[in-house]
């Protein structure tokens, strides 16, 4: 488990004020979840921090753009996300370190946690709730074991669906790994945090809801790099045809005036 001063260490950017509020539910979350080795929290805190921007975003940020008005339904976005009445975008809209999306996951999180998330979503940004659907997706997407193996890499993928931001989270796996390394003591929780029963897990990994917006965006971002290149291409067959009949022309009437030119001294 981590203390005050390892997780300012990790995260040199968390105000003093949230790192007050937020260590002891991460610690009881990361307790329940069997996040309780050196390995396992070196990886798990660094995936969180990269993800939250050292738990700076606790809830997306809506404006809405274009990408989240695909929130509401009616959508085939939408309907994958499960939100099914007007609102519902930014109603279950990202919440939590690691963000849950949308109605069908705010009703699966909230029900293993014996919560009612659907009457209030809000209630997935506060410290406690979001902490422990973070531990909730963790174990049982079978992270603590990949974390075992050190399959760092590995575990990205099953957070990102590639490994956008690899790099940074590497610099904070490697900073969690140093600090921890100093002094890990298993169970150790600071003051204020509660021990947490694990909720009966599915048999089905847990989704987060971004899964199904990685893949409406790619096939958004497919279809807008093939369009402009259909473009300019029939653009530059165009301005081709135009300079050759051109060329073509111009000599002939050269060779017009040239025998005209000649022409005119007989007379």
């Amino acid at each position: 488990m981590l203390t005050d001063v390892q997780l300012r260490q990790i995260m040199p950017n968390l105000a003093a004020a949230k790192l007050a509020l937020y260590l002891p539910p991460l610690n009881a979350a990361m307790q329940a979840c069997g996040v309780n080795t050196m390995l396992r929290t070196a990886a798990f805190i660094a995936q969180l921090a990269h993800e939250s921007g050292e738990f700076r975003w606790m809830e997306e940020i809506w404006g809405p753009t274009d990408a989240q008005r695909r929130y509401e339904p009616p959508n085939a976005l939408a309907a994958k996300l499960g939100n099914t009445q007007a609102g519902d975008g930014k109603r279950f809209k990202g919440r939590g370190p690691i963000q849950i999306t949308g109605r069908f996951n705010y009703a699966k999180y909230g029900g293993l946690l014996g919560i009612d998330l659907i009457a209030d979503p809000a209630r997935a940004a506060t410290p406690e709730v979001a902490f422990a659907t973070a531990g909730l997706f963790w174990t049982t997407n079978g992270l603590n074991e990949l974390a075992d193996a050190q399959q760092f890499v590995t575990i990205t993928r099953r957070i990102n669906g590639g490994t956008n931001g690899l790099a940074d989270r590497q610099q904070y796996y490697a900073k969690a790994q140093a600090v921890l390394a100093q002094g890990f003591t298993v169970g150790a929780v600071t003051r204020g945090a509660r021990s947490a029963a694990l909720p009966t897990l599915p048999a089905e990994p847990l989704t987060r809801g971004h899964e199904a917006i990685r893949k409406a965006g790619a096939v958004m971002a497919n279809q807008a790099v093939a369009t402009p290149v259909a473009v300019k291409k029939a653009t530059a067959k165009r301005v081709v045809v135009k300079k050759v009949v051109v060329k073509k022309a111009a000599p002939k009437r050269l060779g017009a005036e040239k025998a005209g030119a000649k022409r005119a001294p007989q007379r």
